[in-house]
């Protein structure tokens, strides 16, 4: 070979070599990233969003929310509508019994001495399983506690009982992941105020056992050298939530399975493909995709041959799950989701990521401007926006959004909720059917409601997460 063209082959090297080498730096600046000498402004080394326990990607898209049956109600509630989901995580599975005695266990340890209230307040009604003219005593007692039922779906419990649980399993999340990455020890000794909470550390006002805080590149930030994670770090997960009544829809539907581009080959009455809900494959032929009440009179079937084989609702991996690998996103129990019930939401909701119930918040500051001090509990204290807040705001004006263009905001009152009718702002969606209801309930566009503070034994829920970043992974359809 030409003495030349090695000479440029080895030059070449050598600049690619430098360029593996170089520092990260600013693209419009040419300031290197991450570098003291230059002011020590931060950027890491970040690949995509980790995926948190029990969570699957819901990569989004578009899809006809709304009715997939017939409106035998003749309510007109879920009137069909195009509208987009962004991707977003949810659990795998509905919350069980052992998931959500964990959280109690936490609750009376952290709170059970000073605040046993908090610990009261958490707790499901079990009570839910009594019936007039039934014998369900059993239940009332053991179904809750007893091994037998630890991985069956937790039930009597409410929607603010069910948001209570995303906010701890937020907070106990984002800690153990911090005491994996080595910045924080284990502290079983949490008591009252004096346990982690994701804001309250964001916000200075939560320090822990540290073990090694992160290396602070600031020149001028005093002797330590050292500062907690940030949001810019990437660290943290955000905030485990209630899925929307959009994102349970869609992913219950779960269209990815039979969708070839951008067509999709069949529309779904129920979760899985087909109009029956018994399974057609030639393995498990006849046997039924869900657990639902056939008839009256009839949980479970002939002896001999249950046909779901749960006369109550079923273990929460039970059956098989649809093509986003979800499990009992029809029958089993139904869930919570996080809208206010609307008629009308189908029609007045936004196309993009649609959701009626916003109340928007901010943290309680003092006259300084620094975050108040955190409550008894160790919590960040929120309060509304003021409408004086928002005077130069194009998108929104007031904290309370519920009840936006329904005919009840003050300009064009109507008519009187939770007067005139029993629908009000406390009114909640739940979705999905169960062990007690009939399959037309499974239909994921079937939609129905009740008050935030009530519980029943066919009630219970699953979280949600957003998904940061690129909405398939980096991994997946790289573009």
């Amino acid at each position: 070979m030409n003495i030349t063209i090695i000479k440029r082959f080895a030059f070449a090297a050598l600049l690619l070599a430098a360029a593996g080498c170089a520092k990260p730096h600013s693209a419009v600046t040419g300031w290197n990233y991450n570098d003291p000498k230059n002011g020590g402004f931060e950027v890491p080394d970040y690949g995509e969003q980790e995926t948190g326990p029990n969570l699957i990607l819901i990569e989004g898209g578009t899809f006809a929310m709304g009715r997939t049956e017939q409106d035998v109600t003749i309510d007109w509630d879920n009137i069909p509508r195009r509208v987009t989901v962004s991707s977003f995580y949810m659990d795998e599975t509905e919350i069980s019994n052992v998931n959500y005695r964990e959280y109690l266990y936490w609750t009376a340890r952290v709170y059970g001495g000073d605040y046993p209230e908090v610990y009261n307040k958490a707790l499901p009604d079990t009570l839910v399983w009594r019936h007039h003219l039934g014998y369900h005593e059993p239940l009332v007692e053991l179904y809750l506690r007893h091994p037998s039922y630890a991985d069956y779906p937790v039930v009597g419990v409410n929607w603010l009982q069910a948001n209570d649980f995303c906010v701890w399993r937020t907070d106990r999340v984002n800690e153990q992941i911090l005491i994996r990455e080595g910045i924080l020890r284990v502290n079983p000794n949490q008591i009252n105020e004096d346990n982690f909470n994701t804001d309250a550390y964001l916000a200075g006002q939560y320090e822990g056992l540290v073990k090694s805080d992160l290396t602070d590149l600031n020149p001028n930030s005093g002797s330590a050298g050292t500062r907690k994670v940030k949001i810019e770090d990437g660290i943290f997960l955000p905030r485990f939530r209630l899925p929307t009544e959009a994102e349970w829809e869609y992913a219950a539907l779960a269209y990815i399975g039979n969708t070839q581009f951008e067509r999709v080959t069949g529309r779904k009455q129920y979760p899985w493909n087909g109009h029956i809900t018994r399974n057609k494959d030639e393995k498990n032929k006849g046997d039924m995709m869900a657990n639902f009440k056939r008839g009256r009179g009839d949980n479970m079937g002939t002896a001999g041959h249950l046909n779901d084989n749960a006369d109550i609702p079923a273990p929460v991996h039970s059956y098989w799950p649809n093509d986003y690998g979800l499990y009992c996103m029809a029958g089993n129990v139904n869930e919570w989701v996080m809208d206010v019930y609307r008629v009308l939401s189908p029609e007045d909701n936004a196309d993009f990521n649609p959701f009626r119930g916003n109340v928007y918040k901010t943290p309680q500051r003092d006259e300084e401007g620094a975050i108040a001090e955190k409550d008894s509990l160790g919590h960040i204290i929120l309060r509304p926006v003021t409408e004086d807040e928002n005077k130069d705001r194009r998108n929104y004006t007031k904290s309370d959004n519920i009840n936006k263009l329904d005919g009840d905001e003050a300009e064009y009152v109507q008519y009187n909720y939770g007067v005139t009718s029993s629908v009000n702002d406390k009114a909640r969606v739940y979705k999905g059917g169960s062990w007690k209801d009939r399959a037309y309930w499974m239909s994921p566009g079937a939609r129905r409601y009740m008050d935030e503070q009530q519980r029943t034994d066919d009630i219970g829920f699953r979280c949600a997460m957003a998904r940061v970043g690129s909405p398939t992974g980096f991994g997946k359809h790289k573009k």
